[in-house]
């Protein structure tokens, strides 16, 4: 069964090997229409294969109609959709996908910090196209383990941004490290700062921006995968239709949704970790406990929403809005 958001047939219209674990799908319509427009910081989902639905950001100029590039890096500890993308998608192949989504949107800004670790290079790239294009003041900050694996290196250094570009690799102990301290130092008010990368890199900048006094609404983050959560202390719990009145118990070993689907209860779910925010539900009595990487911590202490693909209780209940 397709996944509602699916609206949109693509074909694979090239595929590179951009860097050591990354490959880039250039993506069109198969009759050449133009595809939905899309800002900097966009992403789209993805069948990959029946049943496996994951998110890539769009790192192409955000002008362009006539494609979509998403990089993907390949990642055997995943849960299966990295892995599929580099071993069973090929040019010619067709794909589902949804239109473009923006969760990571550029707010305007006197000066905007760009920081980019791993893979999380793809929506900061499209972001530095962008305030490239309007002539904003920017710097990008590219952290990477080895040059190897620092996709779209070339393309940086060509680009009419190059001399805004940093890059800091891991095995290049000779050359300076990324100091976040120094770089975040003096919060500014008419500044913004995203980060996209693995959570560990993320956090080391959202604390060190927190830490220098940076508010956190001048602090953006785009998470590729749900944080790491472990279920020992989990417990069961009920939930409880509000529209019906029918009540589920939730086990330890199991989540919401899938409580939820196997009762025919169906939630529209994407990333199941949390990071989307596709599958979001009013909370209308109870205390949730979040788990999720997409609320902020204003909409998490209000406690109305949750996201039941990972998150549970703390209260005996949870009324829903359904």
């Amino acid at each position: 069964m397709s996944h509602p958001s699916l609206s949109l047939i693509v074909e694979v219209k090239a595929r590179h090997e951009e860097a050591l674990g990354i490959a880039t799908f250039e993506l069109a319509d198969p009759h050449g229409r133009p595809l939905p427009p899309f800002s900097a910081g966009a992403h789209i989902d993805v069948q990959v294969k029946e049943g496996v639905i994951r998110q890539y950001s769009l790192c192409n100029h955000s002008e362009e109609r006539d494609r979509y590039l998403i990089g993907v890096l390949r990642d055997e500890a995943s849960r299966g959709g990295s892995v599929a993308m580099h071993d069973e998608v090929q040019e010619g192949d067709l794909l589902l996908i949804s239109a473009p989504k923006n969760h990571f949107p550029l707010k305007p800004a006197k000066r905007t910090y760009l920081l980019a670790g791993g893979i999380g290079i793809t929506p900061l790239l499209c972001m530095a196209e962008r305030l490239a294009r309007t002539e904003a003041d920017f710097e990008l900050h590219y952290c990477a383990r080895s040059a190897e694996r620092m996709a779209f290196r070339d393309r940086i250094k060509t680009s009419s941004f190059a001399k805004r570009a940093h890059f800091y690799l891991d095995d290049d102990t000779a050359a300076p490290a990324l100091d976040l301290e120094k770089l975040l130092n003096e919060p500014e008010a008419d500044a913004q700062v995203y980060v996209c990368g693995p959570s560990g890199f993320i956090n080391a900048v959202i604390s060190t921006g927190k830490q220098c006094g940076w508010p956190a609404d001048q602090l953006h983050t785009e998470y590729f995968a749900g944080a790491e959560t472990t279920s020992e202390d989990d417990g069961s719990f009920e939930v409880r239709i509000a529209s019906s009145g029918a009540a589920f118990t939730v086990p330890a070993d199991k989540t919401v949704y899938q409580v939820l689907a196997e009762n025919g209860i169906d939630i529209m779910v994407s990333c199941e970790q949390g990071v989307c925010g596709t599958c979001l539900t009013r909370v209308l009595e109870g205390e949730p406990d979040h788990r999720d990487l997409y609320l902020d911590d204003d909409e998490h202490a209000a406690n109305d929403q949750f996201t039941p693909c990972c998150s549970r209780a703390k209260s005996k209940t949870l009324v829903l809005d359904l």
